[in-house]
């Protein structure tokens, strides 16, 4: 039984490598690293089909060093200790020590990595880690640390395209078939710049054309496929790359952005639920009290999505993603607690100022808690001048109000009400 394409066509050196020029074209640093023959641990991090176990196994193929490798999904801290007694006990130990690689670090759980530390840390093996999950979240810190980071980039068109002709002058199945390219966007398209997925795909169109010879057009392509072709893993980067994407379209305010990236997600089967928490969120950090109502259309929309249900929750949802889209925008609320949480980190618990303080028994009332406490809605305007903050803190000031219409009328009346002895304009 052949092997997959993509299989027959990996390559064992970097010239027949595609893509990651960054990383490994002449004179770039993993390249130079690798050339050396002195490898220091470090983690791939890229999205699925860049080349990130390629590039490890062209690293077993170059140094002349054990190399393990290992999968996170089917491995545990039992196979990873096995591997470091090997390592161990190798004859090569003093000639750098072995190589482990792990598909899908991300996958370990603390413990599991914690099992690296001391190996990696001592030399006892060098770790070359491959994971498309972003390492800050995934990876713990005092593993992270001992590794360098290397970022791999989705393909690019002209290196799909390399690949794809690469793949029809070399492959000796291909090369039988008489692949012709006559169109190429739905190709392109459907890898969503995966080598991996993008071979996968010409080999099925192949596979599928009983033909003397084959000639592969958009029409083939989506025929064999008949699936969605956006790339989206609601666990994974793309879910916070897009939903990122969606939230900045609205600070921006951008609508006909952020209803792309709506749909995408859409589209995608985005949990709805993610969606409207995130609008909400929006509605009180980007819009605020710039426009107070785009915080109750969220919610609003909220409600209405878990009502309803999908396909019709996308109309309330698109409803409030253009509504907070085209509002104008403060995010003197957000600011405001920034700055308070900040002050109190420094400042710590500072005491209560007794006439704020609740006299619910006889003995507080008299050490004199509540006592000079005057009651707002005693007074003309519902309002009177007195001390709010704590003693100490009487210069404190956290709320700034921005220049649009609702906030400017807000200034005013608390001009009216505070006159100098506030500054609401730092």
């Amino acid at each position: 039984m052949a092997q997959p394409l993509a299989e027959r066509l990996r390559p064992n050196d970097f010239d027949g490598f595609v893509g990651q020029e960054h990383l490994v074209g002449e004179g770039a640093v993993l390249r130079r690293m690798i050339d050396s023959g002195r490898i220091l641990s470090f983690i791939m991090w890229g999205p699925p089909g860049t080349g990130k176990t390629t590039i490890a196994k062209i690293i077993a193929h170059r140094l002349n060093r054990p190399f393990y490798t290992l999968n996170a999904v089917s491995s545990g801290v039992k196979e990873v200790r096995e591997v470091i007694e090997k390592a161990k006990s190798s004859p090569l130990f003093s000639n750098g020590g072995a190589i482990l690689f792990i598909d899908e670090i991300h996958r370990f759980n603390k413990s599991q990595q914690d099992s690296l530390l001391s190996a990696v840390e001592t030399g006892v093996v060098t770790l070359i880690g491959a994971t498309t999950e972003n390492p800050s979240f995934e990876v713990i810190r005092p593993l992270l640390s001992r590794c360098q980071l290397y970022v791999l980039k989705s393909l690019e068109k002209e290196d799909l395209l390399s690949l794809l002709n690469h793949a029809i002058a070399k492959d000796v199945i291909l090369k039988e078939r008489g692949v012709e390219l006559q169109e190429t966007d739905a190709l392109l398209r459907y890898s969503g710049g995966d080598a991996r997925k993008l071979l996968n795909i010409l080999e099925l169109v192949v596979e599928s054309d009983a033909s003397s010879s084959v000639v592969v057009n958009d029409t083939k392509v989506v025929a064999c496929l008949q699936q969605n072709p956006l790339a989206y893993d609601k666990d994974g980067e793309m879910h916070y790359d897009i939903i990122s994407a969606f939230i900045k379209s609205i600070r921006g305010s951008d609508p006909d952005a952020a209803l792309y990236w709506l749909a995408r997600m859409i589209e995608g089967g985005e949990d709805p639920a993610f969606i409207a928490r995130r609008l909400i969120i929006s509605a009180s950090e980007d819009v605020g009290l710039a426009n107070p109502n785009a915080l109750l259309l969220a919610n609003a929309a909220f409600d209405a999505v878990m009502k309803i249900g999908w396909p019709e929750g996308r109309i309330p949802l698109a409803e409030a993603t253009v509504y907070l889209a085209t509002s104008p925008k403060s995010n003197s609320a957000y600011m405001g607690i920034n700055s308070a949480l900040e002050t109190v980190r420094e400042t710590g618990n500072l005491p209560v100022p007794l006439h704020l303080r609740n006299a619910p028994t006889k003995l507080m009332k008299q050490l004199g808690y509540s006592d000079g406490y005057k009651y707002s809605h005693d007074f003309p305007g519902h309002f009177v001048r007195q001390q709010f903050l704590p003693d100490d803190g009487r210069e404190f000031s956290f709320w700034v109000p921005q220049d649009n219409a609702a906030e400017l009328k807000t200034k005013a009346w608390m001009h009216e009400c505070w006159g100098d002895d506030r500054n609401f304009s730092k």
